[in-house]
Parts: structure tokens; C-alpha cells; sequence
């Protein structure tokens, strides 16, 4: 039995199990074809505070801002959903990146950049080590083992823009397919002089950048930015399946992240489940060298702690990317008058609807 790991790709998720995985006493190497991590630092950096806790990172000296709501967009129609404390960190992800491998080195990791990804490499990592693919979603891992591609993509484009921001402590969102099909979108003050606007739509459905100029002359969008001055702008690429292997048990592979399409549904964030997924494997490969238990181990309790939550995911994803504009903004008045407004002011949960829901029927329960 192999008793050292490999990890390729160290991004946050590969380096979070490079750090468990040396706590629990098991050799680790990291390789990454980047000479400097973090950059381009690609992916948004808003995450739930409950969220980052969960990851056990050391995140604070990455804070550029908190935000304690959001204001969601459906055409002309908004609906203000505003906490009393605080429910999100906007970070920045290179220096999270940063933070990330210097709590992997202090516990011992190897982290080896500009390093040669390719098939040779990957048959050489392989023949010694439990293998890792923490290597994005075009995981060089996945393909060699043949464990599943991932064939469903969301185009990202953003951009930062130095303004005068009005209210740093809420982001905004927008759902209009007006712009494009299956669209979503982001307005968030990095700090109080900085907005990221981004957006993503189908990979299918065009040009990201062209989606990108056409959301920023909307009415409601335009007066955010109109004296904001562009600083820069870069697209991506998020994943928005799972792959069909996370764990080949005969070759003793894992994949994490990004890799395995460990994003939620609905705007492609990553870190909160890739982080938590790597965890969870770290925890089943200390118990596999140990105890001999299965690495399937690791594709049960990750759908087991968040199988749910995708799905719910999943389903959101597919009621804004299948509903024109005027039938959501239906929807929006009929939540508003309901008093969900209230209610996700109150229990809302950026990362986890199966928690909201556990709270709406205690809530309605006690009554």
C-alpha cells in the first residue's frame, strides 16, 4: 500500500488537503505547472463567513470587505434580504491562496510550482503516491484515469471598477435572461472604493464578454458604474457538474475541487464545497492507510454532507435559467409578500438551503 500523497494542482482545495493530510502525519507533495500561485486570481472571492469556518483557515489578513446582505435583481423588481450581523467575507484570493500554502508548508508539505503537468508526470506522481487531481476542471487527473469529463460550463466574465461605493456592506445580484440565457450576475464592493461586476451565462450561449458590455448598459446596472473608472477585466471557466468518478479505489485516486465539479449550481462558488471535499478525503485516506477502510468512502460522505445542498442548488439553477424575466419577478413579489424577505433576513444561508429549510419547519413548527 502506498503511504504518501500526491496533490496536483495548489489551488485552495489542494493545498487545504496537503494541510490535513501532513496533520495527520502522512507525507505529502504538491505540484502545480504555476510559478506563482494565485495568479490570475480568476475566481470571485465572496464567501460566507459559516463557510470559511468549516475550512479551518486562517483567512482574516485576506478580508477586503464584510457584507451583511444582498439585494437580488429580477428585471425592475428587488428583493432586499439584509442580516443584523455579519454573513460574507469578500476576499482576496490571492493572498487566500497565500495564506493557504503557508499553513501546507508549516505542517510539513512539499509544494513544488512550475512544475510539468502532463501524462508522463502524472504516471510518474502515480507509481508511488495516492494521487490527487486538484487540478481545475479541466483536470489533467480525471482524463488520465479516465474518471469523467465535465461537459457543463458556465462562462464568467468580470471586471473591477474604482467608484465611490454608496453601500459596502451589500452585494448585489441579477437574474435576467433578457441579457442572456442562463444568466446571473454580481455587483460587490471589494472595499469601499473598489466594485467587482461580474456575470456568467451558459457556455453555450455566446460570447462572456459581450454579455458582460450588454449588462452594464441595462438602467439598473448603468448607475453603478457610469463614474467608476475600469480597472481591469478577465474571463473564466466554472464548472457546473459533478464527474461521474471522484474516487478510482483500484489505482487509489481522488479527485477534489474544481477537479471533481465540486461547485454550487447556481453561481459556480467553489471554495466552500471543493475545501470541504478536501478535507473529507484527507480524513479517508488517514483512515485508509490505518484502518484499511475504502477510498469510496470519500464519495459517500461528500454526498452525504452536501449532496443535498447541490441538488437544491441545481434546482434554483434551473427555475432562473428556464423562467423568462416577468415569471420570476412574479415569484420575487409573491416571496416578498409572503415574508420571505424576513425570513432570509433572518435564517438565510448563502451555502446550504437544506439549512433554511431545516429552519422554516422548526419555524413554522413552534407556531
Amino acid at each position: 500500500m502506498k503511504d504518501t500523497v500526491a496533490v496536483v494542482g495548489a489551488g485552495t482545495s489542494g493545498l487545504i488537503m496537503a494541510r490535513d493530510l501532513e496533520g495527520y502525519g502522512i507525507g505529502t507533495s504538491v505540484y502545480d505547472q504555476k510559478t506563482k500561485l494565485g495568479y490570475p486570481a480568476k475566481a470571485s472571492g465572496i464567501i460566507s463567513i459559516n463557510g470559511l469556518k468549516s475550512l479551518g483557515i486562517g483567512y482574516e489578513k485576506a478580508v477586503t470587505n464584510t457584507l451583511y446582505g444582498a439585494n437580488i435583481h429580477v428585471g425592475k423588481e428587488v428583493m432586499r434580504i439584509i442580516a443584523k450581523n455579519p454573513q460574507a467575507h469578500v476576499l482576496d484570493r490571492v493572498r487566500l491562496n497565500e495564506i493557504c500554502y503557508d499553513e501546507a508548508v508549516d505542517k510539513g508539505a512539499s509544494v513544488n510550482t512550475g512544475a510539468r503537468i502532463d501524462s508522463r508526470k502524472i504516471g510518474e506522481l502515480h507509481e508511488k503516491n495516492i494521487l490527487v487531481g486538484a487540478d481545475g476542471p479541466l483536470s489533467e487527473v480525471a482524463k488520465y484515469f479516465s474518471m469523467g469529463s465535465i461537459s457543463k460550463y458556465t462562462l464568467t466574465y468580470k471586471a473591477e471598477f474604482n467608484v465611490d461605493v454608496e453601500d459596502a456592506k451589500v452585494v448585489d445580484l441579477f437574474f435576467d435572461n433578457r441579457v442572456a440565457p442562463k444568466f446571473f450576475a454580481w455587483i460587490c464592493p471589494n472595499a469601499k472604493d473598489i466594485l467587482e461586476v461580474g456575470i456568467g451565462i451558459g457556455s453555450r450561449y455566446g460570447n462572456s464578454k459581450a454579455a458582460f458590455e450588454k449588462f452594464l448598459k441595462l438602467d439598473e446596472v448603468a448607475g453603478y458604474v457610469r463614474r467608476g473608472k475600469l480597472l481591469d477585466g478577465y474571463a473564466s471557466l466554472i464548472p457546473m457538474q459533478t464527474v461521474r468518478k471522484v474516487v478510482d479505489e483500484k489505482n487509489e485516486v481522488l479527485l477534489v475541487g474544481d477537479a471533481a465539479g465540486q461547485v454550487k449550481p447556481t453561481t459556480g462558488g467553489g471554495i466552500v464545497f471543493g475545501g470541504n471535499a478536501a478535507r473529507l478525503a484527507a480524513k479517508v485516506i488517514s483512515e485508509h492507510l490505518r484502518k484499511g477502510v475504502s477510498l469510496n468512502d470519500y464519495g459517500r460522505l461528500f454526498k452525504k454532507s452536501f449532496g443535498t445542498d447541490i441538488a437544491m442548488h441545481s434546482l434554483i439553477n434551473k427555475l432562473y435559467a428556464n423562467l423568462d424575466v416577468e415569471k420570476l419577478g412574479f415569484l420575487l413579489n409573491v416571496s416578498k409578500t409572503l415574508g420571505f424577505e424576513s425570513f432570509f433576513s433572518r435564517y438565510g444561508d448563502m451555502d446550504r438551503p437544506s439549512v433554511m429549510l431545516k429552519r422554516f419547519i422548526l419555524r413554522g413548527s413552534a407556531k
